[in-house]
């Protein structure tokens, strides 16, 4: 009779009932489930059989002593009260992964340090020679949790975390972990789907882990069968002649899987740089006969199994978390809908996501809904019959200030200018509206109508379009050519957020079919209230630039990579005006920012201009400015702080431009800028080097700004705020304030 050990089997959350089944299947008596994990008492070859069979664990370990403890000398006491000779030899390696809370162990490094002490005092010969540390593939892998003053001590018989099949060397962005895209298999009724001969395709398959996992699944293949060092491998304790008859038994079952006819397994990817390492994955899991894959495109997306059987549609759409990507995960989880339901009916559904709200764009409901954590990510599984009965037809923030000018970035986005197309050939969507999406897009249309017409008269081809004119759908909307830049405004608190997501999935919905431009060319920003640098942080790292017309010149746009733009639409009209006064004169930009108003004073005619800004970033993409109209570098751009630079700066100007941020704490600034406390300064700083008959411009966003009545009474002083807000920013009159002074 073999000896009974105790057991821990751990697994991701949320899976914690399929590992119970599962362990119970492969002979577990009485397991209890915990959290993370199973508990149980069996054999070694029982638990030889979890760490070859388990699809959902991450780790088996072996319990070898449970004792009390209280501090770090108690946890080393205890440790050291084990014979470690039975275990590991005096030249072998060992690691510790240690957990838990314990009174003077306050990290987990620490606490791992008192454990391997203990050990390597126990085996420390008298020559001084003792077991060493290895991180990665040690001899023995220790793992001690502790809680509520007891200490649990055990074998990692794993070693590497089960999930790591082997077969996954080469994987595209964010792939799932193997035992999450089993649990997500099994819940979806897989293997039950496969012993019928079902058929399972997956439209996004990235690294194919569903599509190996499923056809190891349905060929009774062992997911840890090709792994050749284990956590048990140089224990001394192995039984290696029971670990053998285990591991015969599984090649036998998998051979005979192999041999029997494959199951119609398919996968589709768009990114064709994707699919050479797909297919070396699934050549890697031995399984190339059963599992195909082919480049393609979810709008294309129709399977066709040869023998016209049914079965799982299982999926993992993109999560969007990084800025400016949620708007085409609007349309792309529509368009799987729209798929499923035209080209899969009487098939099976399972989309596993971080984005539950959108799933309800599908137009499907689900008959289950299981909660799920991919890492530390909640999601949901959601379970789906396409099925007619199951379709559903439709679906289903007062505008702040931009933000300053930023100052802080300095990585710069390294791409070359590309040219927006027109707006009048661009595709339409067949979107399908809610009421209240179809009640924006009705709003948007007039909007459209009116300001197109102005538009195109003033040869104006980005303006704003939309400007939180209904208060329940509080976004921005500028049109750069063929492209949209959305903005969501920050919710009232009265209004939940769920309630603002819907709101915002609508906006986003309506959008490409009002506008008549692809869903690919609409970005989503949140301009939520933020403060320090955080508001100037990069959004992505895309790179893109387009090119736009503005007057008499060409300017270059990034829609993705930082909240602004790189062009305040609201500043047109001074950027012409500034370039109708220009000519002949010297021209100073303070805050300049990407340039654009530099750009404009220069093709107008200015003797010189100096623009002075604290970030390279935006210096060197003015200085792609004035390349892309053909200005030298005669033009000088300048790297300092604004305020700064003045108090050194001797030079003589006619013409000043300053826009300063509302507030700036650079870390390269020896002081806080704040635009209320210190325009005054920055001012007369300014005004001192005007030359006679000069003017300068100020201008700035922050609502609550007050000009200082000290200046109104020094110099000469017009607020001329009305006169540099166009037609599409009458509704916001507030985007900006902005004053002409001169010398009495």
């Amino acid at each position: 009779m073999r000896e009974t050990v105790e057991l821990f089997v751990t697994c991701p959350r949320g899976i914690e009932g399929l590992l119970l089944e599962e362990l119970r299947a492969l002979g577990a008596q009485s397991p209890r489930e915990t959290h993370s994990g199973v508990s149980l008492q069996g054999d070694m070859e029982l638990a030889y059989r979890i760490c070859l069979w388990s699809r959902l664990a991450n780790r088996v370990l072996l319990v070898l002593e449970r004792f009390p403890v209280s501090d770090a000398q108690g946890l080393y006491d205890g440790v050291a009260g084990i014979d470690w000779s039975q275990h590991l030899l005096p030249e072998g390696s060992l690691a510790v992964d240690f957990g838990g809370i314990l009174p003077g162990v306050d990290n987990t490094h620490f606490g791992a340090l008192k454990v391997k002490d203990a050990i390597v005092d126990g085996l420390r010969k008298p020559d001084g020679s003792r077991p060493s540390v290895d991180r990665v593939n040690p001899d023995l892998r220790i793992n001690v949790h502790c809680r509520s003053a007891e200490a649990q001590l055990a074998i990692d018989l794993s070693g590497h975390s089960l999930h790591q099949r082997g077969y996954r060397l080469q994987q595209g962005a964010a792939p799932l972990k193997e035992n999450l895209a089993a649990a997500i298999l099994i819940r979806a009724g897989w293997p039950q789907l496969a012993a019928a001969q079902g058929a399972l395709a997956d439209p996004m398959c990235g690294s194919g882990t569903f599509l190996v996992e499923a056809a190891m699944m349905a060929a009774d293949m062992a997911p840890n069968l090709q792994r050749e060092l284990w956590g048990f491998s140089h224990w001394l304790r192995h039984d290696a002649a029971l670990w053998q008859t285990v591991q015969a038994e599984a090649k036998q079952r998998a051979e005979a899987g192999l041999a029997s006819e494959p199951l119609w397994i398919r996968g589709y990817e768009a990114d064709p740089r994707l699919l050479q390492p797909l297919r070396n994955n699934i050549q890697r899991a031995g399984l190339g006969n059963w599992v195909k894959v082919y480049q393609g495109e979810l709008a294309t997306f129709s399977p066709s199994p040869d023998k016209g059987q049914k079965g799982l549609i299982v999926c993992n759409p993109p999560y969007g978390e990084r800025l400016g990507e949620a708007a085409s995960l609007v349309y792309l989880y529509q368009k799987l809908g729209e798929v499923l339901r035209q080209h899969c009916e009487g098939w099976q559904a399972a989309i596993f996501t971080g984005n539950p709200d959108l799933g309800k764009r599908m137009g499907i409901r689900s008959h289950k809904q299981y909660a799920l954590f991919n890492g530390a990510l909640p999601c949901k599984l959601l379970l789906m019959e396409l099925q007619p009965e199951r379709y559903v037809t439709g679906s289903a923030r007062p505008a702040p200030e931009r933000s300053s000018q930023p100052t802080q970035p300095e990585q710069q986005a390294d791409s070359a200018p590309r040219p927006t197309a027109p707006a009048a050939g661009a595709p339409q969507t067949n979107a399908r509206l809610s009421e209240s999406a179809q009640m924006f897009a009705n709003r948007l249309k007039k909007n459209l109508k009116n300001l197109g017409k102005w538009a195109r008269q003033q040869d104006i081809s980005c303006y704003r379009v939309y400007d939180a004119d209904m208060p329940e759908f509080a976004v921005a909307i500028d049109l750069y050519g063929d492209w949209a830049h959305v903005q969501e405004y920050q919710a009232p608190e009265s209004i939940s957020e769920d309630k603002a997501r819907a709101r915002l999935q609508d906006v986003l919905v309506a959008l490409p079919g009002v506008l008549g431009i692809p869903p690919a060319h609409v970005v989503l920003k949140q301009r939520l209230r933020q403060s320090g640098s955080s508001q100037y942080q990069r959004m992505d790292r895309k790179g893109e630039f387009l090119t736009i017309n503005e007057g008499q010149v060409k300017l270059l746009v990034n829609l993705t990579d930082y909240l602004d733009t790189g062009v305040f639409l609201d500043h047109r009209p001074l950027r012409l005006r500034l370039a109708a006064e220009a000519r002949n004169k010297r021209f100073l930009n303070l805050f300049c920012y990407t340039a654009s108003a530099t750009v404009h004073a220069a093709v107008g005619g200015a003797r010189s201009t100096t623009s002075v800004d604290l970030s390279k970033t935006y210096l060197d993409w003015a200085r792609r400015n004035l390349s892309l109209n053909g200005l030298s570098d005669l033009h000088q751009l300048v790297h300092a702080d604004v305020m700064q630079w003045l108090e050194e700066d001797k030079g003589e100007y006619d013409l000043i431009f300053i826009d300063p941020p509302t507030f700036s704490n650079s870390k390269r600034l020896d002081d806080v800028f704040d635009v209320q406390r210190d325009h005054v300064r920055l001012i007369e700083m300014a005004m001192d080097r005007l030359a006679s008959g000069g003017v300068v411009y100020f201008s700035n966003n922050f609502r609550r700004f007050r000009l200082d009545a000290a200046l109104q009474d020094k110099y000469e002083v017009s607020d001329i705020s009305a006169q540099t807000l166009d037609r599409d920013f009458q509704r916001n009159t507030r985007i900006h304030r902005t004053w002409r002074l001169s010398r009495r």
